[in-house]
């Protein structure tokens, strides 16, 4: 890897393109290297995982009013349009990696990495999948341009801090998929850099989405940055010039969104030649919640199971978690925000409390998608009761393992304080979750499996899910014109057309 060092400069300096960031990722982008074995297998379980999350929210409102806005779009010239999740229809390639993105995205349930920033970076697949099915790309273009989103917003994410800054974490998904798309389609350096600087230009948006009052824009986000990539890419193919240095630039996103005119950011980039791995660096959810819940939902099962008075708010004086500065602030009460703590709260809320999060795990040692979050679930009198008895608090050790660059240690866990009525203190501890590649049962080709079977079952035909996971697994050896294969159809009678919502359209 090479580091690029990366500030502000006045425009009087005329900072030449080639130094600049986004032409440094077009660079990456445009380089020829092939995809190894490592990285093309972890490539196939995320298309998997994808899939997986997406068919278990077919029917939840986000997701029937952006199919139907996508449905409502034609198959643009220039191509034979992008399948839209669930259905057997086609579109318009960007509304096919909206509906498809919002799909993925709606239950916070698919692969995560954390650093300086957070991210999902499976939000990349639906956009270079949609151009791929239109374009008819093969399955090895598909997986080149892949690797491509995925390393660069992981190196973006490892960087630059958004979120310091109230700047949404999409502002590096946007960027990252278009030079995705620029892969997979074999653009120059000088389109790629204006598709980055366009994608960029249009998505970058304050983190509102993600305090308070969570809202279902939760989803959208990341859907609306594919989205904008697409339309990015394909405006720079028409010759279309972007804000210039869209990073660097005296009035550009470092001057006004994020550090300012006198930070510096040192940004870790391929060097030409070098395989794209980072997509190893990131890890998936076994649970449908923010990641930084992941592990206290596992630690949380496992005390249902050996303290299960600590279930019963008759009992329980307090429960007091330290954990890093980011779990705190931003999923704790350190956010203070009481709706994380408002049995009335939106699932989105929700799925970004802590408390609510282990209050439920440790009552019930489990969780689950859906049962977890009902109306029913939340306003449950003792749950309500166990759970305003639960705060957060950041420890230093905790923050300094969550962004430690040695994967050895990195963490997003912590430990739990429960003190009894009775005066009985109990106290665990968990680093990460057991389906992190450093935890106790680390997800493989067999768990990914598992996982979309089991969110399929009952949504889609036992035959689909096999003829998919079939597909899927033969990726790289699927022919252009050929990856419509990985659209996964719903049974019939699972999506009703006229249930969707009107609008424009």
């Amino acid at each position: 890897m090479r580091d690029h060092s990366v500030r502000v400069h006045r425009s009087d300096e005329n900072l030449p393109r080639e130094e600049q960031l986004a032409w440094k990722m077009a660079e990456v982008a445009v380089d020829p290297v092939e995809v190894d074995a490592e990285t093309r297998d972890m490539i196939i379980n995320r298309v998997i995982d994808n899939a997986a999350v997406a068919v278990a929210s077919l029917g939840r409102a986000p997701i029937v009013a952006a199919r139907a806005q996508a449905l409502s779009h034609p198959v643009s010239t220039g191509g034979t349009g992008a399948s839209v999740t669930g259905t057997a229809h086609r579109t318009s390639p960007e509304w096919a990696a909206w509906a498809n993105g919002v799909a993925v995205r709606e239950l916070d349930y698919h692969d995560t990495f954390l650093a300086a920033e957070y991210s999902h970076p499976g939000d990349n697949i639906p956009p270079l999948l949609a151009v791929a099915e239109h374009t008819g790309r093969s399955g090895h273009d598909l997986l080149r341009g892949i690797a491509t989103g995925y390393e660069l917003q992981v190196d973006l994410v490892r960087a630059i801090c958004l979120h310091q800054h109230k700047i949404d974490h999409v502002a590096h998904l946007g960027p990252s998929a278009a030079a995705g798309i620029g892969t997979l389609l074999g653009l120059d350096t000088e389109t790629v850099f204006q598709a980055i600087g366009q994608a960029l230009h249009t998505t970058t948006a304050t983190r509102q989405s993600r305090k308070g009052e969570i809202s279902t824009w939760k989803a959208h986000a990341p859907a609306f940055a594919g989205k904008m990539a697409v339309e990015a890419a394909d405006r720079a193919m028409r010759g279309q010039t972007s804000p210039v240095p869209i990073y660097e630039g005296e009035d550009g996103v470092i001057a006004w969104m994020l550090g300012g005119p006198e930070v510096r950011y040192t940004v870790p980039l391929p060097e030409a030649g070098e395989a794209k791995r980072a997509i190893l660096d990131t890890y998936t959810k076994e649970h449908s919640a923010e990641y930084q819940a992941q592990a206290w939902i596992d630690l949380a099962r496992k005390l249902h199971v050996e303290h299960p008075e600590a279930a019963d708010p008759r009992n329980v004086s307090s429960i007091r978690l330290r954990t890093s500065h980011h779990t705190h602030y931003v999923i704790g009460s350190g956010a203070n925000d009481p709706q994380k703590y408002d049995p009335t709260a939106s699932r989105e809320t929700l799925d970004h409390s802590i408390p609510y999060i282990v209050t439920v795990a440790l009552q019930d040692g489990a969780w689950h998608h859906v049962d977890s979050y009902t109306p029913e679930r939340a306003g449950r009198p003792d749950t309500v009761a166990l759970w305003q008895k639960v705060t957060t608090e950041e420890d230093p050790e905790w923050t300094r393992r969550y962004h430690s660059l040695d994967l050895s240690e990195k963490a997003f866990g912590g430990d739990i304080v429960i003190t009894l009525t009775d005066g009985t203190v109990i106290e665990d501890s968990i680093a990460v979750a057991d389906a992190h590649p450093q935890g106790a049962r680390p997800f493989a080709r067999e768990q990914y499996v598992h996982k979309f079977r089991s969110l399929a079952d009952g949504i889609v035909e036992p035959a689909e899910i096999d003829r998919f996971l079939e597909a899927a697994a033969h990726l790289p050896e699927l022919p252009a014109g050929e990856l419509g294969r990985l659209n996964v159809c719903a049974a019939a009678g699972v999506i009703d057309p006229s249930a969707a919502p009107k609008g424009l359209f």
